[in-house]
């Protein structure tokens, strides 16, 4: 391709999301002053490239492409402030130059997605299991990322480089150990992006570092998918270089991923090119392909989030960039740790501060860097705001780092309906994104918090988990509500993947839900649905809801979902002290429920498995909680509490049961005292399997043993029972006693031991202790004892 050897073409080889290569890239283009502004990236996607430079558009933003009906399949292409190709657009912008995308289309890539999906392999089953189908790509996804310092690649000896090569399967590894450099990130960082000159010089040397490079690991990369990939690329850029250079009346210049110039420069016809390009997939005539831009976050840059192509601290090189002509850039960069040392609640002095500027200096020098890059001042962050304590420092690293900036869109960029009404209404709402965990404490009283919630809440029905409800559970019913904010950048896909439920948030949750009520036929998830509808103010699916739920409840007689609906309904009935929705019909329904559950119980709890009467177990505790909660006629809650005596009193009902039955009923006062100690006398009685006793202790005092502390015929009747346990089988469930006994605090296990101990001086002097119980007094202590206390210093 001869034109491409024309002087005119200028390419400019960088490292994407480098502060020193963006840097670079606007004085060479200033230099230059090219007609046309070319850069790697998906061609197809040109007509959105000159919207990056509007002044509303504000980095981190990313360029997505979906396809329309399968928005799972999907790729990114992120830029930052920092990124060379962001300001090469900039700059093209500012100077009425044409500029354009060079690279593959991402029809043919999302084409190759669509075929492997068709066609599965292990390797992609893999990647699409790992990704979630979605591919973060940036305009040199897998490409080698440069770095380089004081040595001049043109002049690299052969021989050293081949056997660099072999010991490093990183190429730009290889020519920075020949430079004296553990890695190829310092080397790099040095020589080009910490480095406050901008010589355009150096694109030369970067050059001639990549074909040396490229031609003494040809032949082993030859067959590699990677360099395959690149080939096809490659072929591709060069076709698009040539038509867009031929087109133009002026310079040209290519902003283009280091690796790549030397094939782009090198000499091929367009017929060899058009040739390697033949066999790849078109785009699928049936998939509709969209683009847009989408906000991205300052985390999501970082290579330690999976992206390809991320740098290892964004707000670092965030830092270079907006401070490249400033002398005073390292004591701005130390202010910011220092402030959020301050806020973490450690006090960092300023003298503290002019030390670690000193030892940034001097760790530089020893060292032998042209200046202190981000290891220096990472180790002086460390010695000297943080007095040596690396734990310090990790405690903030990521927020000083990583960052929490969230890029946002202009208003003209051609959003998909979803993702417009979410941003309306964040705009509306006063809701920005961040990408750092935030609280935020609504009043549900107030409409501007109400509005929050509902929309929080709606996205959470669209698997958009943006805030993260605290102390679930706990606040229903009132005016507040907590909330953990956090954005990612995969919750914009998210929603593209809810377009087909609706247009609109409100819309695209209540047709969503909907469809989960249909689907779902247990009564608690229709009730706990239900709830997540009224949360959301969703009235059309609460009450299409509540209809399937008077479906179920119809055909409903298994005794665990009689149960565990209870709980979630009588939280429907109480709901709505925030929100004006009338739920007085669910009333009648937990009415009935209840009297089907007291009904069904006594049978269902017979000749149960040990697991089989714990669930039973927890969900007699769920729903009796709720009985005593909701606002039951008498008849009805006479027909519970006849059922939980029943089961306490049957020998029929599995022992556990049996047990909590029973404490249930004391506590509700529907057992005498007198009546309950003979049934705990009789449970507990040495007739008895030592293993139906047990499973009968842990069914009535699980949740409740700080009863033994106050009830002196409880605590009788368990010591009583304790003493007559042989050895062997005091030991086989001392386990079962501990974790009965852990419900305990220490100030109630004390106050238990000693209870024990001293007995209750002044209570029920008429009682004495029989004398034939005298010499097993001291080994009854010492089992207590071992039963109750937890450590050694828990009476201290």
């Amino acid at each position: 391709m001869e034109n491409t050897a024309n002087s005119a073409i200028h390419y400019l080889g960088v490292r994407h999301h480098g502060p020193g290569s963006a840097n670079r890239v606007v004085a060479a283009l200033d230099a230059l002053r090219p007609r046309q502004v070319l850069i790697e990236g998906p061609s197809d996607c040109t007509e959105l490239l000159p919207m990056l430079a509007q002044r509303d558009m504000t980095p981190p933003v990313a360029l997505l492409a979906y396809v329309a009906d399968d928005p799972a399949c999907s790729l990114y292409y992120p830029f930052a402030e920092f990124s060379p190709e962001y300001q090469a657009c900039c700059w093209a912008v500012r100077n009425s130059a044409t500029v354009a995308f060079i690279d593959m289309p991402v029809s043919i890539q999302l084409a190759q997605m669509l075929a492997q999906r068709s066609e599965p392999d292990d390797d992609a089953e893999m990647a699409e299991e790992m990704t979630g189908g979605a591919t973060e790509v940036q305009p040199s996804d897998q490409e080698p990322v440069p770095d380089p310092q004081d040595v001049n690649p043109i002049e690299t000896d052969a021989l050293r480089l081949n056997d660099a090569l072999q010991l490093s399967t990183d190429p730009i590894g290889a020519l920075a150990t020949l430079a004296g450099y553990q890695d190829g990130e310092s080397w790099w960082n040095d020589l080009i992006e910490q480095n406050s000159d901008d010589d355009v010089t150096i694109f030369a040397t970067v050059e001639a570092a990549m074909t040396t490079l490229r031609e003494h690991i040809a032949d082993t990369d030859e067959d590699e998918p990677v360099a395959e990939r690149n080939r096809y690329r490659e072929a591709f850029m060069r076709l698009e270089i040539s038509k867009a250079h031929k087109a133009g009346d002026g310079p040209t210049a290519v902003i283009c991923g280091a690796w790549h110039v030397p094939e782009l420069k090198a000499k091929h016809s367009a017929k060899a090119d058009r040739e390697c390009l033949k066999n790849l997939p078109k785009k699928h005539p049936k998939s509709k392909l969209k683009q847009t831009w989408i906000p991205w976050t300052s985390p999501r840059l970082a290579s330690q989030s999976g992206y390809g192509a991320g740098v290892s601290a964004p707000m670092w090189y965030k830092h270079v960039w907006r401070h490249r002509n400033n002398p005073n850039a390292l004591e701005h960069w130390l202010g910011h740790v220092t402030a959020a040392l301050r806020a973490a609640g450690h006090v960092v002095s300023t003298a503290s501060i002019i030390e670690a500027v000193r030892l940034c200096t001097s760790l530089a020098a020893v060292r032998n860097r042209p200046n202190p890059g981000f290891e220096e001042v990472r180790d002086a962050s460390i010695a000297c705001l943080c007095f040596g304590e690396s734990v310090q420092w990790t405690a903030i690293e990521q927020q000083v780092l990583l960052g929490h900036d969230v890029g946002e869109i202009p208003e003209n960029a051609p959003l998909v309906p979803l993702l417009e009404d979410l941003q309306r209404l964040q705009k509306s709402l006063k809701l920005k994104p961040e990408a750092l965990d935030r609280e935020l404490s609504l009043d549900l009283r107030a409409p501007a918090g109400l509005q929050k919630s509902i929309l929080l809440h709606r996205l959470k029905i669209l698997d958009v988990p943006w805030g993260r409800l605290t102390d679930s559970g706990k606040s229903r019913g009132t005016f507040r509500e907590r909330w953990i904010l956090r954005w990612e950048p995969e919750f914009a896909v998210k929603l593209l993947e809810n377009l087909i439920y609706g247009s609109t948030i409100e819309q695209a949750a209540n047709t969503k839900v909907c469809e989960r009520l249909q689907q779902t036929q247990e009564l608690a998830q229709l009730a706990n649905t239900v709830q997540h509808c009224l949360e959301a103010q969703l009235d059309g699916a609460a009450e299409y809801g509540l209809k399937r739920i008077d479906e179920q409840a119809a055909h409903t007689s298994d005794a665990i979902a009689l149960l565990t609906s209870l709980a979630p309904l009588v939280n429907l009935s109480r709901y709505g002290t925030a929100r004006s929705i009338s739920l007085t019909h669910i009333a009648a329904l937990v009415d009935r429920l209840a009297i089907q559950a007291a009904l069904a119980l006594p049978l269902s709890c017979r000749n149960l498995s040990d697991e089989e009467a714990n669930h039973f177990c927890q969900s007699i505790s769920e729903a009796h909680q709720a009985v005593q909660l909701a606002n039951l006629q008498d008849d009805i809650l006479s027909d519970w509490w006849e059922a939980l005596l029943t089961l306490s009193e049957s020998p029929q009902t599995s022992f556990q049961i049996a047990g909590l039955s029973a404490r249930l009923c004391y506590l509700g006062q529907q057992i005498a005292a007198d009546k309950l100690q003979i049934q705990l006398q009789r449970a507990l009685s040495p007739a008895r399997p030592a293993a139906d006793a047990a499973r009968y202790f842990e069914g009535f005092f699980a949740g409740s043993v700080q009863r033994l502390i106050y009830d002196d015929m409880l605590l009788g009747t368990v010591e009583s029972w304790l003493v007559h346990l042989e050895d062997e089988t005091f030991i086989m469930y001392l386990p079962l006693f501990r974790r009965v006994f852990s419900g305990l605090d220490s100030m109630e296990r004390k106050r238990l031991l000693q209870t024990i101990l001293e007995g209750r001086q002044g209570l029920h002097t008429e009682k004495t202790l029989n004398a034939a119980l005298l010499p097993h007094w001291p080994d009854h202590l010492q089992r207590i004892g071992k039963l109750i206390q937890r450590d050694k210093t828990w009476t201290q």
